[in-house]
């Protein structure tokens, strides 16, 4: 089935029909729901506004810890822009071989599209990214102009390094010179123009993301503050995270244990 992409702001490539599968419920999470990563939000709307406008933009590696919110800005950016053209068209690394393909169907529409694969890395030996190095950069013929790829790992160079990697290195003249295994592992990372790393939260910033959940009843004092930081420190410690993530899932326990004892 072939999508309408005036109507459709989002599909997953669905690899055993070959097809892309319109996303019909698009999680609805805002910039504003994002805390903490104010650093982050600001050099990621200011390349997609390049990219919307049809300047030249980098490529995008959201890398870090787990549950900062990287997933969330490719979320929020597509319900932000979605009005001003933005596509997601979302694929996983094991479909990777068959995004040449993808790329070649969207590449003369009059949308912008990001693709978009989270939770990407290799392993010694997988060569699944070199199908990602041609779309990032091109080969003979140059990447779309309407297609840019954002991924997001916990490893900052994607593919495993491994401590003999490091046997090739040598020092020339005074200059770093990496053996050919570290340089074939950096060349897909290097095609990412914009890095924007994650790192867990402290105890404070994981409080204050807390009590912007529970702003209103704290408002109204429907909830003691240190009771509720108690708890949200309990949580947190048992999950061994202080994410944004885990603000989350504790604020729905807390609000159900609640819910429970009334």
């Amino acid at each position: 089935m072939s999508i309408d992409w005036a109507t459709t702001v989002a599909a997953i490539w669905r690899p055993k029909q070959a097809s892309l599968r319109a996303v019909k419920r698009v999680d609805t999470i805002g910039f504003d729901d994002l805390l903490g990563i104010d650093r982050q939000k600001t050099e990621f709307k200011d390349n997609l506004a390049l990219f919307l406008s049809g300047a030249s933009a980098n490529n995008i590696l959201l890398w870090g810890s787990r549950g900062t919110g990287k997933s969330s800005l490719v979320k929020a950016a597509l319900n932000c822009y979605q009005d001003k053209g933005l596509r997601v068209v979302e694929i996983d690394k094991d479909d990777l071989a068959d995004l040449p393909e993808i790329v070649d169907d969207l590449r003369e529409l009059p949308q912008r599209f990001l693709i978009f694969c989270d939770d990407l890395s290799f392993d010694e030996g997988e060569t699944a990214y070199k199908h990602l190095k041609s779309i990032l950069e091109g080969s003979i013929e140059l990447p779309p102009e309407n297609v840019l790829v954002c991924a997001t790992s916990n490893r900052r160079h994607l593919i495993s390094e491994q401590k003999t990697d490091n046997a090739g290195i040598e020092i020339i003249e005074g200059e770093l010179h990496y053996g050919d295994r570290v340089e074939e592992k950096l060349s897909l990372s290097d095609r990412f123009g914009l890095w924007l790393s994650f790192y867990p939260n402290s105890q404070a910033q994981y409080l204050l993301i807390v009590d912007e959940l529970f702003k209103d009843s704290l408002a109204a004092a429907e909830i003691d503050r240190k009771e509720l930081h108690g708890a949200a420190k309990r949580f947190a410690m048992a999950r061994a995270s202080r994410s944004g993530r885990t603000a989350k899932q504790f604020c729905i326990q807390y609000q159900r244990d609640v819910a429970t004892s009334v």
